[in-house]
């Protein structure tokens, strides 16, 4: 009984550590840059919607709208990360590092020097690029263009970008949950509010009736549903083990099943094809005015604006096929099928080895078609609601989908850690009056 209290103190104490660093995390993101016009970067955000900025601000916070700090956020880290993925999965003698003892720590350890190199390029690229840029009223976004500002810039994003990963790996370890999955959600999470604010504003002014606020509510409630729904959906593989004699005891002849989930590659397709589709506006936006090759990005810029039909079917294609680059990744089905074969079990009806890897590549093909399906729809559903039925009312679907996924997979973990606590009372129990020791 003891031992059960000591680990819901343990869970609690846990909690509350995720939470104090997720609010050092927003009063972070409230820390401007040096040498940069509030006021004026606000104005320009005002008519970035749908640009590469627009989506990286969605995962700061806002901390990119205000240059704070944190500008960047932990995006670079992600992309090193998804870099050393790839490069483990083409580079056979990278594969092999990733599978010795250590070599998560050296793989990890490459990723943080990756992640400052990216920080470094980036965060100059974005100071060069606000220098060249200047708010719909004229003003200039840099007070003090130069050098000075663009080294300035480079080191303040960085050690930003370094202290949030920091704070990821410190709710990973001491808190609960996965720490950068809970630090995106915290900056999507912020939104909500002026969300809410700005929906009863739009009730009060009249552009907004009750009729269309019960009917918005009623399809959230519904898309929550239905999210909540297909992520914890999975395909089970029968998977038989063969038996074993060792010292005249038999192990294996057990049933058991493989878990497949129906959305392998989660939210990384929509946010691939948002950053790719972002393109064209973005650079549009560092185009001077007199440069002979603007007219050419505006006409591109018009033709991929998000909620048309050019755009919705280009954003269809990319994440489908982003789904599928990255399920290959997430689900190895060489390294699975070898796993079994190496502990004795099997697919029934299916040989082992090859065979079962071509099995699982079937199996994980059309369960990747999907959830490519199922992630553009509710990727879709916010654009077609704006567009189509005129609903005054916006709320992103990739958003929607990061909210509702790390909520899940932090629930999950404190009811593993608490089931796990469980276990290990049973069998401190079972030791006790059976006169096992335990070492």
């Amino acid at each position: 009984m003891s031992s059960n209290v000591s680990k819901l103190e343990e869970l609690k104490k846990r909690v509350f550590f995720t939470i104090l660093m997720l609010g050092i995390y927003r009063v972070a993101t409230q820390v401007p840059t040096p040498g940069v016009d509030g006021a004026a970067l606000s104005s320009f955000f005002d008519g970035m919607k749908g640009s590469l900025f627009s989506v990286f601000n969605t995962f700061s916070g806002g901390a990119l709208e205000r240059f704070s700090v944190l500008a960047l956020g932990i995006m670079p880290y992600i992309t090193s990360s998804i870099i050393f993925s790839l490069l483990s999965y083409s580079i056979p003698a990278l594969g092999e590092l990733q599978k010795e003892p250590d070599g998560h720590k050296k793989i990890s350890q490459y990723t943080r020097y990756a992640t400052v190199l990216l920080c470094f390029f980036q965060g100059y690229g974005l100071a060069v690029g606000l220098e060249n840029i200047k708010s719909p009223n004229g003003l200039p976004v840099v007070i003090d263009p130069g050098m000075s500002f663009r080294l300035l810039t480079v080191i303040s994003l960085t050690a930003g970008t370094m202290f949030v990963m920091w704070l990821g790996e410190q709710i990973t370890e001491r808190g609960i949950g996965n720490g950068i999955s809970l630090i995106i959600f915290a900056g999507i999470a912020a939104g909500i509010p002026s969300g809410i604010r700005d929906t009863f504003n739009l009730l009060q002014n009249g552009e907004m009736s009750i009729v269309n606020l019960l009917i918005v509510l009623a399809i959230m409630l519904v898309s929550f549903w239905f999210i909540i729904f297909v992520e914890r959906a999975f395909r089970k593989v029968p998977v038989q083990y063969a038996k074993r004699v060792v010292n005249n005891r038999v192990f294996g002849g057990q049933s058991s099943h493989l878990p497949i989930k129906v959305n392998i590659s989660g939210v990384m397709p929509p946010i691939f094809a948002s950053a790719l589709l972002g393109f064209p506006t973005t650079i549009s936006q560092f185009v001077p005015q007199e440069s002979p090759i603007k007219a050419y990005f505006t006409n591109i810029e018009q033709l991929f604006y998000p909620g048309r039909m050019l755009y919705n079917c280009v954003f269809i294609g990319l994440i489908v096929f982003f789904a599928y680059f990255y399920s290959t990744i997430q689900f190895k089905t060489e390294d699975v099928s070898e796993s079994l074969k190496k502990n004795g079990g099997f697919i029934p009806g299916i040989r082992p080895g090859d065979q079962t890897a071509d099995f699982l590549n079937q199996v994980v093909s059309r369960l990747t078609l999907v959830g490519a399906v199922y992630v553009a729809a509710i990727c879709l559903m916010p654009s077609i609601l704006f567009n189509y039925a005129k609903v005054p009312f916006y709320f992103g679907g990739t958003s929607l989908l990061i909210l509702v996924g790390v909520a899940i997979d932090t629930m999950a973990q404190a009811e593993g850690f608490m089931i796990s606590q469980r276990l290990d009372t049973a069998y401190k129990v079972k030791g006790k009056y059976s006169g096992v020791k335990r070492f």
